[in-house]
């Protein structure tokens, strides 16, 4: 198994779960145009996403003390501003976090 930090050295400030679930979803865009789904439909050939191109990224994994005021503590790269829709009831537990690049440029 090729190791892409090693590859590319400038992966590595990125959060090791952030570049396997990019990896992931790079796949399944691959093997749709290739198999289809589970009607047999296939989609369109993938475009490739040029630096400026890829719009968000998740992470698979987030503690639970994440969330601090109107800002998320995000790994290897701190403080995010929050754009939160509703609040969080209680009990309920963050599990993943995808992070978006608006149109705006936020």
């Amino acid at each position: 198994m090729l190791n892409s930090k090693k590859l590319f050295p400038e992966y590595a400030d990125i959060y090791s779960q952030v570049l396997q679930d990019c990896v992931a979803r790079v796949k399944k865009t691959f093997d749709r145009w290739l198999k289809g789904d589970c009607n047999g439909h296939k989609s369109g050939k993938p475009r490739l996403k040029g630096v400026g191109r890829y719009r968000s990224f998740t992470f698979p994994q987030m503690k639970q003390d994440c969330i601090q005021g109107k800002f998320i503590n995000l790994p290897k790269i701190g403080l995010v501003k929050l754009i939160e829709h509703r609040p969080l009831p209680d009990g309920f537990k963050i599990k993943t976090a995808t992070i978006t690049r608006l149109t705006d440029g936020m």
